[in-house]
């Protein structure tokens, strides 16, 4: 499954960059992008490992549960 690079953009707009085949590319990929443009809150990228771009958008726009830090 190859690995999908986006730009995320608020309210949820979703920027496709480019596909690549190996963990090693994509990481290398956004890392470059990061270094080259100042992040903002609003703005930032990632990766995404998917059979195809529709699931790799589909799962970049599903809203994540907060993480559970312990227990209560």
């Amino acid at each position: 499954m190859p690995y999908f690079v986006y730009r995320i953009t608020q309210p949820l707009r979703l920027t496709y960059i480019d596909t690549k085949e190996s963990y090693q590319d994509a990481r290398a990929l956004v890392r470059s992008l990061r270094e080259g443009h100042p992040q903002s809150p609003d703005d930032f990228y990632r990766m995404v490992h998917a059979n195809h771009q529709a699931e790799a958008e589909r799962l970049l726009s599903t809203p994540r549960d907060e993480r559970v830090v312990g227990e209560d």
